[in-house]
């Protein structure tokens, strides 16, 4: 019978910020999963423009192409985000923005017992098998390059003062540098975790693992979470995650999603959160100008970018 069946966790928070400019989300078929998180960059609400418009395109995408599996996930991973990349330029130039709304990305797509991911920026994928670290994204950032070439160490590197450097996003002034990742099998029990820098910056890879394997999955993510921001302290960013732990036996487990109740063409999705909360960034004083109306008006601005870049 087909289907799947995962145990999946999400949470995103404010941390010490003002305004949560990260985005994520997962939608599943019968036979397939994406997975997307978006960490936007920049001052004011162009952050959570630009992360708002990257998730929902890949979640709409998804919606379109997945009858029940995508045809190629790798070209639809790159596709989409080289669509996001464009949308934003044309949101910029439509409504005359002094800068293009950026934003990192990660997304990963889970069908047939393989994984696949893209990225671009420094929002990371992580692979963990039986307590082990099996693969990660690597970050398009000037740390990165430091630690490349053995000049940082990892605890080095997250709180170095250039840690916040990165020289791929999506929206920005050059093409965006998207990698691809390998096929890559699962096997039962393996966990992806996708994660904004808020949440790996203060959890160095071994504080992760050490976390994720000291419960069942939806006890121990909580447990990250709230790690990770009291680490985070006063300055601490946004932080977001999207752990999944694939199931492939049949035990009987509350905690455990199995798709194989959705017909062809039949969805299911979380709740994504609404499109750019202006109002609470307005009541921040971020954008203090403007006036219900606008705010109204920059919300379906947005809904009219991503349907003009969805097909």
């Amino acid at each position: 019978m087909s289907g799947m069946r995962f145990t999946i966790f999400q949470d995103s928070r404010k941390g010490s910020r003002k305004v949560n400019q990260d985005r994520i989300a997962y939608i599943y078929s019968r036979d397939s999963l994406l997975m997307v998180l978006a960490d936007g960059m920049g001052g004011h609400n162009g952050g959570e423009i630009a992360a708002q418009i990257a998730v929902r395109l890949f979640a709409e995408r998804f919606q379109q192409e997945a009858q029940p599996v995508l045809p190629n996930p790798f070209e639809f991973l790159h596709d989409t985000m080289r669509r996001i990349h464009t949308a934003l330029g044309s949101y910029a130039r439509q409504f005359s923005l002094v800068e293009t709304p950026r934003t990192t990305c990660v997304a990963t797509v889970v069908q047939s017992g393989y994984a696949y991911w893209a990225h671009a920026g420094d929002s990371r994928l992580y692979l963990f098998r039986q307590g082990e670290l099996l693969a990660m994204t690597k970050d398009h950032s000037k740390v990165q390059y430091l630690m490349d070439r053995g000049l940082i160490t990892e605890e080095e590197a997250a709180v170095h003062p250039e840690r916040n450097r990165i020289y791929s996003c999506l929206g920005g002034v050059i093409d965006p540098v998207i990698d691809l990742s390998r096929r890559t099998t699962l096997n039962n029990n393996d966990v992806i975790l996708i994660c904004s820098d808020g949440f790996w910056g203060p959890m160095p890879t071994k504080n992760i693992i050490e976390n994720l394997y000291a419960a069942p999955l939806l006890q121990a993510a909580p447990n990250m979470m709230r790690e990770a921001q009291k680490r985070g302290g006063s300055e601490g960013d946004n932080l977001s995650t999207i752990i999944m732990r694939w199931d492939t036996s049949r035990v009987d487990d509350s905690e455990t999603t199995e798709t194989s109740s959705l017909s062809p063409g039949e969805f299911s999705s979380t709740q994504l959160q609404e499109t750019v909360n202006l109002g609470e960034a307005k009541k921040e004083k971020d954008i203090s100008a403007l006036s219900d109306n606008e705010i109204e008006r920059a919300i379906a601005e947005i809904q009219d970018t991503i349907r003009k870049f969805r097909r």
